[in-house]
């Protein structure tokens, strides 16, 4: 369990942009001043989350993902680098998948987009005339309503699940403090004393 958190944490530094980042982009410049939505709380890392899976698989664009969380981060009180991190969730390799079942999900919502068309101009890579021709069609409704509905369950899930985490996290930090605390306290030993002698 202790391998897949730490693995996790290690990802989540690795795709968090820093400060200096933020701050040289003039659409996030004035949301890094703001040092409350970097802190790391119990409350701004699930807001952190939840932002960052929302804009992240609803926007579906590299660049705008980032600066739509961020932004938005600002009136959540969420914080900027974990939900920036949140966003490359939706990546090259999890777009497609991200799409279908959107489709999937708008279709079951009534809507009427053809899957089979979305996966025959996926696997020839159709050029931007013809997926522009496909969305003017009823594909673009479907795939709005089930992109929007994929990432507010994403969202609260992953609030939710962020929550847990960082409880967990904090009670075994509490732990390990209790069990370095009793450690110290044992290897005290009352040094050995002899009163007077009172023997006649």
């Amino acid at each position: 369990m202790s391998t897949i958190f730490t693995r996790l944490s290690r990802w989540l530094h690795s795709q968090m942009p820093t400060h200096e980042q933020l701050e040289a982009n003039r659409f996030t410049a004035s949301v890094a001043r703001r040092q409350e939505l970097f802190r790391f709380t119990r409350r701004s890392v699930p807001r952190g989350v939840a932002v960052g899976l929302l804009v992240g698989i609803f926007a579906l664009i590299p660049g705008v993902q980032i600066i739509g969380a961020a932004l938005l981060c600002v009136p959540c009180r969420g914080n900027i680098p974990i939900a920036a991190a949140m966003t490359f969730l939706s990546n090259p390799a999890t777009t497609p998948l991200i799409l279908a079942a959107s489709i999937w999900v708008g279709n079951m919502l009534g809507f009427h987009a053809d899957l089979s068309t979305f996966y025959a101009l996926y696997e020839r890579s159709a050029g931007l005339g013809d997926w522009s021709h496909w969305l003017l069609s009823d594909a673009a409704p479907a795939l709005l309503i089930g992109l929007f509905a994929i990432s507010t369950v994403a969202a609260s899930i992953g609030y939710v699940l962020a929550s847990l985490f960082w409880r967990y996290w904090i009670g075994r930090k509490h732990v390990a403090r209790r069990m370095r605390w009793h450690h110290r306290t044992s290897e005290v030993t009352p040094s050995d004393s002899t009163g007077p002698d009172t023997s006649a």
